[in-house]
């Protein structure tokens, strides 16, 4: 994917990636992005889920939302996606840093109308948070998916950025007495509450069972 004035990575350059694999790679390895637009004349940046199908980022949202309403219309949107994979610290303050995998995409989202194309959205983005969980629910009835809004935006803007690695410091404060090094982080699942509504005898399924080992 050629880099544009838009996607250019002008801080450590270096660090920039372009090549779509690696842009789909970080995509399928996270599920929530950041979606920035102006609303009535002022930026908003609003956290909401996602799913990633072909070279398409899907999203949904309720008819009444602020962000639905306002991308509905085709207006420009940059959406952001981070995962942090450790906390880097170097013997000096000022080159503190973290380990990250990141994509910014740019462009303007469609509204996916047909029926069938919904649900399939809906799926996409289902999977993306909980694979396979799909299979094992209730569908969305038509009053949910009337009330419902999915917004399809073209990869075709977009570039990455990773750090990995241990800190850089300046030469001179090697010789210093500090520790430096890298703190991996991860998103790590713990124990499953069941819902204290839920029927008695009823179990977490492989597909919850496989979701916690995704995050173990």
């Amino acid at each position: 994917m050629q880099p544009t004035g838009k996607t250019k990575v002008k801080r450590a350059p270096f660090r920039g990636n372009y090549d779509i694999g690696k842009i789909n790679e970080i995509l399928d390895a996270h599920f929530l992005c950041h979606m920035g637009f102006v609303y009535d004349g002022y930026p908003v940046v609003i956290p909401t889920l996602y799913g990633r199908s072909g070279n398409k980022i899907l999203i949904h949202g309720a008819t009444t939302s602020r962000m639905i309403k306002s991308l509905e219309k085709g207006i420009e949107v940059s959406v952001s996606i981070t995962l942090v994979d450790g906390i880097v610290l170097a013997r000096s303050a000022f080159h503190h840093s973290m380990n990250y995998r990141s994509v910014v995409l740019f462009g303007k989202a469609e509204k996916v109308i047909l029926e069938a194309e919904k649900l399939s959205a809906l799926k996409c983005i289902s999977d993306q948070v909980a694979p396979d969980r799909w299979e094992e629910v209730r569908f969305p009835n038509k009053k949910e998916l009337k009330a419902t809004v999915i917004l399809s935006l073209t990869i075709q803007e977009a570039s990455a950025k990773v750090r990995t690695g241990p800190p850089v410091d300046d030469k001179e404060d090697y010789e210093r007495d500090i520790w430096a090094g890298e703190i991996p982080l991860k998103m790590k699942s713990e124990k499953e509450v069941s819902d204290p509504l839920l029927k008695e005898g009823i179990q977490a399924s492989e597909v919850i069972k496989n979701l916690k080992k995704k995050y173990s």
